[in-house]
């Protein structure tokens, strides 16, 4: 008989939840199941899911030992009414969570138990599995590997791979952009000198230069590693082999616990273990034994840092928000894994467990529409690192996680969120900030092109093509991936697709990203002299990660230029210009309510608590309108905000109206925020954005509480001088209300060409409850806002 009670703790705020229940809406078929841990360490679970209510045996698949609070089952359910809980194992001993004791997952048709289950059963939750959805099963365990190999090499070429690639070279050098790859990627490092072991920071004090400067240090010792491992493998080049093997053996005996490790400086440990992951799979036939074996120690205990401190220091399976630990996966895991597996137990441990995060949880910042919560460079970041392990997996594992609904549709994010025109015109830490979309964002959405077949992805990928003809000259490419490499990869393993160009024939004019809180307005985004955008955020992830306390914030960029910009510059994360300015709301286009604007401090908690909501996004009859509330933002630093909301009106593809309402406990002023890149000309309750292709004339047409204070500055408010020194001035303008309970403040802004005096005609009618607002545009039509007065 049980008599362990299961326990069912609450999910939090950043816990994975109870999924899926009667309110989920499943999005691919076989359901993902997650639930709350049952034990601090050691927990095992059985897992039952039926079309009965009470799991007849006949009715009810039974899963046993499953090592962690996730699961995806191997097939597809047919359409229906389903019925699931799980219970703690028993008799299991407390596993190390490091793949020395690996469950024994099974799998059987039935509900009998045998009375060996060690707790008793979990509420029984129910849902319901639609017909039509996409079936992204996930193999069992204990069948996953079947068809992979133990010969090397099995990073993304097996034995017959390789020996075609060989023939397409010898036929045609230039194949896939392999002649280039030779002369760029490989030829340089046949003379330089090899790079010292990075040195410890002094006092072992991080200095973010330093820090900087050994991770591009260990990103060129990857590069050296990887590129002369493959050539020469390739080539069958004796010169190019023992180049690579001395680069190999070189980097295997750097010091694992020192200065290159996972807790001194990850992002070095991350390259450094790819590096050896790559090398170790290319060259094992050419090394020899005592050689595969100093690299492969080097390999496994840098792995064995990774797979710690993902699995249990930050526990992405519990709470998956730890942006650097799921990068980990990719760039670590899979590549030590697969090149480990079948000779070291540990890596079938660590794949089976990336494997499964990947088909349930993945991607913990965003969801149905794609999204990336964390902004456009942080997507670029994760989803070059995934896209090299899903290669890695399918090609060697025949696993497709691409099938996933996400990834179908995550190449929208860049397009409508990151314009190939665009400069400052998006949310989040960028270390790109004031550049226009890097080069690799447009390599990542090409390889979504070759997935999808979509050619809106391949445009937007030619466009950064030739935006960025010298991409080696920016740390932020040169530092984190060679394009020659990606190349060759890509064009061999994909078909090239045709571009679509994004006129007003395929682009949604309102594009709502419902996952993660983010709305694009486009007009003419095929024409970067005549394109109009506005990006508005209100979102669930508040200012968690690499997000802001920007909820209700806006950007506008229009004719080739930044009008209302996410301000500051990049400098290091964690600098002072990254806490005090760039993620607190004074940085962006929002309100501070009596001069406090959102949390936005380092409380994972209370940042995902400061969130936002859009609550209606659409277009129709030549309006494009959105609506998002940001109360709960406000919530720990004015505690007597009552409502905090915003309606974003842009009209007949020319003029954009914001409506805000405030309402508060207590009397209190509001201040309504804009930055732009020139200093503005500030007029009454109007002021005049001066750009060098473009201007915008915003005017305030309403303020309940009467007319407005305007004032600007050209400082960074609590910034180290050091940190922009020598930077251009960029200006901030702040409008603020008189005392109030309750506000309501209508703003118009009107983007323009530099030298046209196109301008927007207003009036108020008030007579009843509400107030109206007319704007006449330059071709006279007049549309009519109605605005709830303030009581």
């Amino acid at each position: 008989m049980n008599t362990l009670k299961l326990f069912e703790p609450q999910s939090g705020i950043l816990s994975v939840p109870y999924e899926p229940n009667d309110q989920s809406k499943l999005l691919e078929n076989p359901p993902r199941f997650t639930w709350m841990p049952a034990l601090a360490e050691g927990d095992c679970y059985a897992l039952q899911y039926s079309s009965s209510p009470d799991f007849k045996t006949g009715d009810t698949v039974t899963v046993r030992n499953i090592p962690y609070n996730l699961y995806t089952p191997s097939e597809a359910l047919e359409p229906g009414s389903y019925y699931w809980r799980y219970a703690l194992e028993g008799g299991r001993p407390a596993s190390s969570r490091s793949g020395s004791q690996a469950c024994s997952v099974s799998k059987t048709v039935g509900g009998d138990l045998d009375g060996s289950i060690g707790s008793s059963w979990s509420v029984v939750r129910s849902f319901q599995v639609p017909e039509g959805l996409p079936e992204t099963p996930l193999p069992d365990r204990d069948g996953r590997y079947s068809s992979t190999i133990a010969t090397h090499p099995r990073l993304w070429l097996n034995q017959d791979g390789l020996l075609n690639l060989r023939e397409r070279i010898a036929a045609d050098p230039a194949y896939a952009g392999w002649d280039i790859f030779m002369e760029r990627s490989v030829q340089p490092w046949l003379e330089r000198e090899l790079i010292a072991e990075p040195a410890p920071y002094p006092d072992n004090k991080r200095v973010a230069v330093l820090w900087r400067r050994m991770y591009m240090d260990c990103q060129e010792t990857l590069y050296a590693i990887r590129h002369l491992s493959v050539a020469g493998v390739v080539l069958q080049d004796e010169t190019i082999l023992e180049a690579a093997k001395k680069w190999l053996l070189h980097a295997a005996s750097w010091n694992v616990e020192g200065t290159t490790s996972r807790d001194y400086n990850d992002e070095s440990s991350f390259r450094i273990a790819g590096a050896l992951a790559w090398g170790y799979d290319w060259l094992h036939d050419v090394l020899n034994e005592e050689e595969r074996k100093a690299v492969r120690e080097a390999l496994l205990e840098r792995a064995r840092q990774v797979a710690f401190h993902v699995i249990d220091r930050s526990r992405i399976h519990q709470v998956p928000f730890d942006s650097h630990a799921v990068r980990s996966l990719s760039s670590v895991l899979v590549p030590a894994a697969i090149a480990l597996l079948h000779e070291e137990p540990e890596a079938l441990e660590w794949l089976d467990y990336t494997l499964e995060y990947y088909a349930c949880l993945y991607s913990p910042w965003g969801g149905e529409d794609g999204g990336w919560a964390e902004g456009p460079m942080y997507w670029t970041t994760g989803m070059a690192y995934l896209i090299d392990a899903l290669n890695l997996v399918r090609n060697y594992c025949g696993i497709d996680i691409y099938k996933r609904p996400f990834f179908s549709k995550t190449g929208d994010f860049p397009l409508y969120c990151n314009s190939p025109d665009t400069t400052r015109a998006s949310f989040g830490d960028q270390s790109s900030l004031g550049d226009r979309p890097i080069l690799k964002t447009g390599y990542n959405i090409r390889q979504f092109a070759g997935i999808t077949g979509n050619g809106l992805y391949q445009w937007y990928y030619e466009q950064t093509l030739d935006n960025d003809p010298d991409p080696d000259s920016k740390f932020y490419n040169y530092g984190w991936w060679d394009f020659r490499f990606d190349s060759v990869m890509f064009r061999h393993d994909y078909p090239e697709v045709a571009p679509v160009i994004p006129d007003e024939s395929v682009i949604e004019p309102v594009k709502w990203f419902r996952d993660i809180g983010w709305v694009a307005m486009h007009h003419r985004m095929h024409e970067p002299s005549e394109h109009v955008m506005l990006l508005a955020k209100s979102s669930p992830y508040g200012s968690i990660s690499h997000s802001h306390g920007d909820q209700n914030g806006f950007l506008i960029h229009a004719f080739g230029e930044p009008l209302a910009i996410e301000s500051g510059y990049y400098v290091a994360f964690g600098s002072t210009m990254h806490r005090n300015w760039r993620r607190q709301t004074r940085s962006t286009n929002a309100l501070l309510i009596d001069g406090q604007g959102q949390y936005a401090g380092t409380n994972k908690v209370l940042a995902m608590e400061a969130a936002g909501v859009v609550q209606e996004a659409w277009h129709k009859d030549g309006i494009s309108y959105c609506r998002s509330d940001a109360t709960a933002a406000y919530n720990e630093t004015v505690p007597y905000v009552k409502r905090c909301m915003r309606e974003i009106y842009f009209i007949d593809q020319s003029y954009f109206v914001i409506v805000d309402y405030v309402d508060l406990e207590q009397k209190g002023k509001v201040e309504w925020l804009l930055h732009t890149m020139n200093q503005m000309t500030l007029s009454s309750n109007a002021f005049l954005v001066n750009g060098t292709k473009a201007d915008m004339d915003v005017r305030f047409v309403y303020s309940s509480s009467g007319s407005l204070s305007l004032r600007q500055h050209d400082e960074f408010t609590d910034v180290e001088p050091s940190e922009y020194e020598g930077l251009p001035k960029q200006w901030h303008l702040h409008a603020e209300t008189k005392e109030a309970r309750s506000h309501r403040l209508v703003s118009l802004l009107v983007p323009m060409k530099k030298g046209d005096s196109k301008f927007v005609s207003h009036f108020m009618d008030d007579q009843d409850h509400g107030v109206h607002l007319y704007f006449t545009n330059e071709a006279g039509k007049t549309r009519k806002i109605e605005v709830a007065k303030a009581y």
